[in-house]
């Protein structure tokens, strides 16, 4: 193996530029394409939320199978870099062409042009995915080295989401404004296309950067997982599975959250500047969740000493009341979002805490599952995560659909005549009430199911953790 040099500064910063571009494009999609479809363009939701589930099961089976492709690949470039670039490149055309759906097609048209943009969007992002995070052995030493360019680009990553959390409705509402938009409806239809356009453009060139100042210096083996392996692993490990299901449990309320909290602002708190307070809230939500992480979490570990566990019984206790505290003030005259950002801190900041901790949990159960079956199943376990959390994804986004439809929720429903419009002052009394029921009982059931599962299931406590790696690390010496 050719011996690899320290890493550079450009290097590093080439890559953490192509997680900002991937991520940004995977927050569009994650955060918009639902809104997109059923609130602006008058998909019915139920097709949607069908569409989102399915494609994101389909895209979870995907996963190995691009992981197997990617292994295979031998060029001159690399492995790694060739499918990272053309990945990104369809990625980037199969963006802007979701995002710029035709207005004169009829409902069926354009249900079929949201199933067939959407589940290509996600076979294209995942030929791109895949290959970035798995290149990081071909250009860089162990140990710290490795440890330290995964953490940059994960912090990278959450930055590309943020930017997408922040400037979208604003962005959208100025291009669709500058570009023709004469009424509200429109302004957003141009407006997506446009900003869309700008993003796909972003990404291609954060890409392009990184695969040009990041060299693959040597050939490795990559390895890759099957489906019925990830399944194997996880009936054989009672630890892993403990996990997983609190992992979906955990993953599932923040995505019901995350899918209507856009109309909880549009159509409930209102305003004809309902975006405005709708970014607001989600920089101080994005601020929040990071700030969790990188303090909130330590203090509670280090400075107060408490173990992982009670971390995450805290964190649930928080997550509840978050959204208690915002049930109740729903029902309140919500005339200022700062006395919404109270609820707020409570959910945002869970999300970040719980972020660390389903990781920490996860990396636990590889130790035991080594030392009750004998074997290693670290990269299984990590791949379960990813597979977890998007069936969680395609379920929430399911249940918002259902949500939406029965509440008849739909800006294409809504006669629009100015550019500005209260859209709050259409939606009955009953669909508000079932919209704040929605995203704030069913995550509250939920979060009160993990933590009720895991206090009984769970039993990796910290002591118990460092007696299994002492046995573990016995077991390797001896062999």
């Amino acid at each position: 193996m050719e011996q690899k040099q320290k890493l550079t500064g450009k290097a590093k910063f080439s890559y953490a530029l192509g997680a900002v571009g991937k991520d940004m494009v995977y927050m569009l999609s994650a955060s918009y394409v639902l809104y997109y479809f059923q609130d602006i363009m008058g998909v019915s939701a139920i097709a949607m939320g069908t569409i989102l589930l399915i494609a994101r099961v389909f895209d979870a089976f995907n996963d190995p199978i691009m992981g197997v492709i990617v292994a295979k690949t031998k060029t001159k470039w690399g492995k790694f870099r060739p499918w990272l670039l053309i990945g990104t490149l369809t990625n980037a055309v199969v963006l802007y062409l979701m995002f710029a759906a035709p207005p004169t097609l009829d409902a069926g048209g354009l249900t079929a042009y949201a199933a067939v943009t959407y589940i290509l969007w996600g076979v294209t992002y995942t030929m791109m995915d895949i290959p970035y995070w798995s290149m990081i052995p071909a250009f860089t030493e162990g140990g710290k080295e490795r440890e330290g360019l995964t953490t940059l680009a994960r912090s990278a990553a959450g930055v590309g989401s943020a930017i997408i959390t922040i400037i979208t409705l604003i962005s959208v509402h100025w291009l669709g404004e500058r570009f023709g938009g004469t009424n509200a409806r429109m302004i957003e239809i141009i407006g997506f296309k446009y900003f869309s356009l700008v993003i796909a453009a972003l990404f291609v060139l954060f890409t392009v950067i990184t695969c040009v100042n990041v060299k693959e210096k040597s050939t490795v083996e990559m390895e890759t997982v099957s489906v019925g392996r990830m399944f194997k692993a996880l009936v054989q490990n009672d630890q892993a599975m403990t996990v997983t299901i609190t992992i979906v449990l955990v993953n599932g309320a923040l995505y019901i959250t995350s899918n209507l909290v856009l109309y909880f602002f549009k159509y409930d708190f209102g305003g004809t500047g309902w975006y405005g307070s709708y970014t607001l809230f989600s920089t101080f939500g994005g601020g929040i969740q990071i700030l969790s992480m990188m303090l909130l979490y330590p203090l509670l570990r280090n400075m107060l000493g408490l173990s992982n566990t009670r971390i995450f019984y805290v964190s649930m206790g928080m997550g509840a009341v978050g959204y208690a505290v915002l049930l109740a003030l729903s029902f309140t005259n919500m005339s200022s979002v700062i006395l919404l950002c109270i609820p707020g801190f409570f959910i945002f900041a869970t999300n970040g805490v719980n972020s660390i901790l389903t990781t920490v949990f996860l990396a636990n159960t590889v130790d035991y599952g080594e030392l009750k079956n004998n074997r290693r199943d670290e990269s299984v376990i990590f791949s379960m995560q990813t597979f977890v959390v998007k069936l969680a994804s395609g379920v929430a986004a399911f249940i918002a659909s259902i949500c939406l439809q029965i509440n008849r929720l739909s800006n294409a429903a809504v006669s629009e005549a100015d550019k500005l419009v209260d859209f709050s002052a259409s939606v009955s009394a009953s669909a508000k009430v079932g919209l704040r029921m929605t995203m704030t009982v069913i995550p509250i059931v939920m979060l009160v199911a993990a933590f009720l599962w895991f206090r009984r299931k769970y039993v990796l406590t910290d002591e118990k953790v460092e007696e299994i790696a002492a046995k573990v690390k016995l077991l390797h010496k001896e062999k």
